[in-house]
């Protein structure tokens, strides 16, 4: 067809094919664009392809095609209870033209899905969905084409339907007959187009979860559940907490304990063995009475942020610009900060590890299971080939808790039993005790509004240590430090711009014409940190819209006007119109104890825009709030699952108002004092706002936007913003509890 010219289309389902041939170039319409970020990439980038196609441009990574014409469609992203294994095959199943109960999917195997690195910041719809969506396309196109030439017609005559091409004289074949003539081990063409919108059956719909009936009703559903034949139990020996070390723990008495199979030693890893679970939990009993030490120098007492903000740094400045406009005539210079926080999630971290045949297969909740493998291979002194890494969900996490950890716990222990599984899980003090913390920052802002009360000047100033530690290598996991074999943590890193990791979201989306901002990273970590949803948006959002608001006071004007006065981009403006106006910004009750407050951001810059509003009442005597609304309006490009969308906009509010209103880490000179949710408190199920919606603004035909962690920062901020406004005093420290809100109105 190289010294063709001409225009064919195909129609089937809806979908418009336009492409025009003309020597060997190739110029169609309709395609869509995306882009994208991963780990573990071959060598070359296909160019011209979205998402992670741009990795892995094979179709057959992405998708094959049964003999009975069903698909089963491959991602290197992990389902974490975001509800991405449904809308993944919303998407595969529109683009494939099946029905969606004929569309299989496979999440986050090493042996079997392609390398898309970690589950993190937002990015599986906006980079595995966009691939799939545009191999799907792919694998639809090539499967008319071979129909055409099978049934000897033009291919502009030919349309889909429930996996079957049909010809306008009702000749058919299925997808199954089709495919079994041709391989998908072929690049994909950058250009094909997807299917019109309006043609799309599941795309922009909801569509029930399949993985919430199961957790629901109590049938396995995460690696805590799994039972195979043979199956060991397992408990790492350890001490109570980060930086403790037990001191000469009789192992040959545990190993005599009631129900104690097997004690397994590697060095100073040591972790026992036996068929049922319970004995196992009352032999860590008699652990826990073991003497400890400290293996690293005392943490200083009380609160680490002035620590954070004193210790020797690596400035960066990511933003400066020096533009000419009016001299600020009133200025504000304030300090922000949060605490450590904890991951909190609500089962311990757990694995299964089977060792058999010379390889070892892991079930891990790990987000990352190929940069697990990398650092596995390392630990056991294997090839990395010989190591697989299957994602199971865990019982509640978004970051870098305990789960590769505890995996390298499980892989060392069912070594040690050639041929058994044994599944390892921690107990809920070694979870609170040994799990990586979000980092503890510090932030100070300083801006200044001009005599037409415009922002005339701004600065910011950002304190962190690194935001990822997340496994690459043995050193990297707990069981690597005590094996003995001289492993060494990666050194930390700031994660460079545009997405950052302790200045994410540091650079405000409003306009202003002379501004400084700087990443003060913080090599060193007092303590062990990594991973938190978010990252730094959490906090520096949080900066940003607590200052935007004090700036409008100082204004006289109001917040949301005030917002909007500084913004050019439609997308952001459209978003807080639709929220002050379906919040009724405009028309708030005016009680004493009560107050609104407003906040926005584009998470990352580029991925969704959310915009949250919350009304709340303190109670004056005590200090305690009660949120009676939250209402977010977000725009996170085509809505693939408005449901989903929902409940992940909801769920960082939720999740943000526990940061933000109780959530702390505290630290004797010793190690941490959090072991359990006594000390560690967390939002309960009776402080959840009292009422919440979700107002969509759909982009249909738009890139996906990852909208997972785009409500925290917010949040947060808007949380502030409604103390303020209801009591009259500022506060600018997490958590802002209940006893610190009846301190300051102690103290006015």
């Amino acid at each position: 067809m190289s010294g063709l010219a001409r225009r064919d289309v195909l129609r089937g389902g809806g979908l418009v094919v336009l492409f025009a041939l003309a020597g060997s170039a190739i110029a169609q319409e309709g395609a869509t664009s995306g882009g994208g970020e991963g780990t573990g990439a071959p060598p070359e980038i296909a160019p011209g392809l979205p998402g992670s196609l741009a990795e892995f441009p094979h179709l057959d990574a992405w998708i094959r095609i049964a003999p009975d014409g069903a698909a089963t469609v491959f991602t290197g992203k992990a389902e974490l209870g975001q509800g991405i294994g449904t809308a993944l095959l919303q998407i595969a199943a529109d683009e494939l033209d099946l029905p969606l109960e004929r569309v299989t999917l496979v999440t986050a195997d090493t042996g079997r899905t392609p390398d898309e690195g970690i589950t993190s910041g937002s990015q599986s719809l906006q980079n595995s969905g966009t691939a799939i969506a545009n191999a799907a396309a792919n694998v639809r196109y090539l499967l008319a084409e071979r129909a055409a030439q099978f049934f000897g017609v033009a291919l502009d005559t030919l349309s889909t339907i429930n996996g079957v091409v049909r010809t306008r004289d009702g000749r058919q074949a299925s997808y199954g007959e089709l495919a079994a003539s041709l391989s998908l081990h072929v690049e994909a063409r950058p250009q094909v187009p997807r299917k019109r919108v309006a043609a799309r059956d599941h795309i922009g719909r909801d569509r029930p979860r399949r993985d919430i009936p199961p957790k629901l009703t109590g049938v396995p559903a995460y690696v805590h559940d799994m039972a195979m034949p043979g199956m060991l139990h397992a408990r790492v020996i350890r001490g109570p907490a980060e930086g403790t070390r037990l001191t000469a723990p009789d192992l040959d008495a545990i190993a005599r304990m009631s129900g104690v199979e097997q004690v397994v030693r590697v060095g100073d890893f040591a972790a026992m063995l036996g068929p049922r679970e319970w004995p196992l939990v009352q032999a860590m009993l008699a652990v826990g009475r073991i003497p400890w030490a400290r293996s690293e120098a005392p943490l200083p007492g009380g609160d680490l942020r002035d620590m954070i903000r004193a210790l020797p740094t690596q400035p960066d400045v990511i933003l400066s610009r020096d533009a000419a406009t009016l001299p600020a005539v009133r200025r504000i210079a304030a300090r922000y900060d949060r605490p450590y926080l904890m991951h909190g999630a609500i089962g311990p971290s757990c694995a299964v590890a089977l060792w058999k045949d010379g390889e070892m297969t892991v079930w891990t909740h790990s987000q990352g299971v190929y940069p697990l493998r990398n650092a596995l291979a390392e630990l056991l002194d294997l090839p990395p080939e010989r190591i697989r890494c299957i994602h199971r969900e865990g019982a509640g996490c978004y970051g870098h808790n305990g789960a590769d950890d505890v995996a390298a716990d499980a892989a060392l222990a069912a070594r040690a039993v050639p041929g058994r599984p044994v599944k390892l899980t921690w107990t809920r003090e070694q979870e609170h005790g040994w799990e990586p913390l979000g980092p503890a920052m510090v932030t100070e802002v300083s801006a200044g509004v001009d005599a037409n009360g415009r922002i005339a000047e701004w600065t910011h100033q950002v304190w962190s240590s690194t935001h990822s530690t997340r496994p690459s290598q043995a050193g990297d996991l707990l069981a690597g430090l005590e094996v003995g074999r001289g492993f060494t943590p990666s050194p930390p890193r700031a994660i460079p711009q545009p997405n950052g990791g302790g200045d994410r979201n540091a650079i405000p989306l409003y306009r202003l014409p002379r501004a400084t901002i700087t990443n003060m990273f913080v090599p060193q970590m007092p303590v062990r940190v990594s991973a938190l949803r978010g990252l730094g948006a959490h906090m520096n959002v949080f900066a940003i819209e607590s200052m935007i608001d004090e700036l409008a006071a100082v204004a006289k004007s109001d917040p949301v006007a005030f917002r909007l006065r500084h913004l050019s981009d439609p997308r952001a403006i459209a978003v807080i119109r639709t929220l002050a106006d379906r919040f009724g910004w405009a028309r708030l009750p005016r009680e004493r104890w009560r107050g609104q407050g407003f906040a926005f951001a584009r998470y990352k810059n580029s991925g969704a825009y959310c915009a949250v509003a919350i009304d709340l009442r303190v109670e004056p005597e005590t200090g305690a709030t009660t949120v009676l609304r939250a209402d977010a309006a977000v725009d996170a490009g085509e809505t693939v699952s408005p449901d989903g969308l929902r409940n992940q906009i909801e769920g960082g509010i939720v999740q943000s108002i526990s940061w933000t209103a109780h959530e702390e880490v505290r630290f004797e000179p010793a190690r941490r004092t959090a072991f359990d949710w006594s000390s560690y408190p967390i939002l309960r199920f009776d402080s959840v706002p009292q009422r919440m919606a979700v107002h969509i603004i759909d982009r249909p035909g738009q890139p996906f936007l990852g909208a997972g962690e785009a409500s925290q920062g917010p949040s947060a901020a808007a949380f502030a913003n409604a103390v303020a406004r209801a009591t009259g005093q500022r506060l600018r420290s997490m958590p802002l509890t209940a006893e610190r809100i009846r301190q300051a109105l102690a103290a006015r």
